[in-house]
């Protein structure tokens, strides 16, 4: 590297700061936040609150002062996208949600309501068979169902073979038909109701959320069970029941119908959204104050589960800790007459495992302006080894590091060889990577928007996204060399007379 941009030795100073992230702290943090009492962390619920009160906690121990307000959060709003109370009446007949059928989006303030209901057999339309023709469900309410037809030979009516064809093994060629043809909304007949429901119920106890308001502009896909359902067609004289009207069809081949009778589909979602927060520490830089080194970790995860608590150690509750410990570092730093000359923001966001919310958030509405930002060191999951490096274990993953700026991976490189001596593994870092690591963690955000970044990760393991991810199992030892390698990169980074610039254009692939 140029000698403009640092010096050409480790810097004593750096690791005298360096030293003071510890194996033992780290534990001492996440003893606490990968404990059941922190219920999982899952965004939104109360044990991300005391998650975030903890976090910004430690913050003000170590002298950091909040940003602004008297506060370390960044409050945002989330929508989900179901609602349990959901109901759907039909004449004098009322369903309920996960007792008579479930859906995983498209709630809306808005009720919908019609004076029919679209039968449209299997909802296929295909060369040799065709449910919708002649039969217009535009702006309609839709019932198809499963599967596709057989006649008594059981061959079936779309592809003349035994063998099931894509309409039998996707639901969604179906769903996304009937919403080309501009179906208001598709209920969905499920064999085995009770199971598919089962199958999802994770999702239910935690559905997914959304920084935008529920529009109603989503054709929302309702899986119905088959009593609901032949209780809807019983209003036909000629369908009255799922089976019957599944004979019909072998029979005689595709039947539609529409059904006169009063629907509606009643949401009833709530006008209160979910309020979570990310956690801010800001530490000011001197000369070059105005421009912002990003440390970042989401410390949310997964929840409560069939009273099983996920408490996410290593998924991240590892890179949390080591946020908090890297802030620790550069305050004591700073008091010492030694602060960066950058300023340093370390940031913990919640509703990543959301969908990457808490940073797709703060670019929307930055703290300070993008443009000001000097990159983003992210760390997700540094407290495990993976299978590949079960018998070398001295290893971090590097991702993105390249992607964006060719001097922000000589600098991490240089100061992994100056201080930490990992082997620095790139086997994920490529946009083509079918695990699509690049795209899955809080980083890409910020690399959408130009800015360089890099991601810090052990790989998965065994107990990914499951109740066992416990700290018995987190090597600290090793986390502690890992988390000094990001405080190390972002000190030379801070003080280097150059900025790093995004100098490579990355084609982005989401």
């Amino acid at each position: 590297l140029s000698p403009l941009l640092f010096s050409q030795s480790p810097d004593t100073t750096a690791i005298l700061y360096g030293n003071t992230i510890t194996s033992a702290d780290l534990k001492k943090h996440l003893s606490v936040l990968a404990s059941d009492a922190y219920e999982g962390r899952e965004t939104g619920k109360e044990g991300q609150k005391k998650s975030a009160k903890y976090i910004s906690e430690q913050l003000q121990s170590f002298g950091i002062p909040p940003m602004k307000d008297g506060i370390y959060y960044q409050t945002f709003a989330l929508y989900p996208s179901i609602s349990l109370k959901t109901v759907i009446k039909a004449g004098k007949k009322e369903f309920n949600m996960l007792e008579d059928f479930y859906y995983f989006r498209g709630t809306s303030y808005e009720a919908i309501s019609r004076t029919e209901l679209v039968f449209a057999g299997y909802g296929i339309s295909d060369k040799n068979y065709d449910d919708y023709k002649g039969t217009d469900v535009k702006d309609k309410i839709v019932l198809i169902l499963d599967n596709e037809p057989y006649n008594k030979d059981s061959l079936s009516l779309v592809t003349k073979e035994k063998k099931p064809s894509k309409w039998t093994k996707d639901h969604q060629v179906k769903t996304e038909l009937a919403k080309q043809k501009g179906a208001r909304a598709v209920f969905y007949v499920v064999n085995d109701f009770e199971k598919w429901k089962n199958k999802s119920k994770h999702f239910f106890e935690s559905p997914s959320l959304s920084l935008d308001k529920p529009d109603g502009s989503d054709m929302p896909v309702i899986f119905i069970s088959e009593s609901m359902a032949s209780q809807l067609l019983a209003a036909s004289k000629k369908l009255k029941d799922v089976q019957s009207a599944a004979q019909l069809i072998a029979a005689e081949g595709p039947r539609s119908e529409a059904i006169k009778q009063n629907v509606l589909i009643d949401f009833r979602q709530s006008t209160d959204p979910i309020l979570s927060e990310n956690v801010i520490g800001y530490i000011e830089g001197s000369d070059l104050k105005e421009q912002v080194v990003l440390i970042t970790a989401h410390y949310d995860h997964l929840g409560v589960h069939d009273g099983k608590v996920y408490n996410g150690a290593d998924d991240d509750g590892s890179g949390t800790v080591a946020i908090i410990e890297i802030a620790e570092a550069f305050m004591k730093a700073k008091k010492n007459g030694h602060g960066p000359r950058r300023s340093i923001m370390v940031m913990g966001f919640s509703g990543e495992e959301k969908g990457l919310l808490g940073s797709k958030y703060y670019v929307a509405n930055p703290v300070f302006p993008l443009e000001n930002t000097v990159c983003d060191l992210n760390i997700d999951m540094i407290g495990r080894v993976d299978d590949k490096h079960k018998d070398s274990a001295d290893y971090i993953y590097i991702i993105g590091s390249d992607m964006l700026s060719k001097r922000l991976h000589e600098v991490n490189e240089k100061a992994n060889a100056w201080y930490t001596k990992l082997k620095l593994d790139y086997a994920y870092n490529d946009i083509k990577d079918k695990n699509r690591f690049y795209y899955r963690s809080d980083h890409y955000n910020f690399a959408k928007n130009g800015i360089p970044v890099i991601f810090y990760f052990n790989g998965t393991h065994a107990d990914y996204h499951k109740e066992s991810d416990e700290i018995e199992k987190i090597n600290f030892e090793l986390m502690e060399k890992r988390a000094r390698l990001v405080f190390y990169t972002a000190w030379v980074i801070a003080n280097m007379d150059e900025r790093i610039a995004a100098d490579k254009k990355q084609e982005n692939k989401d």
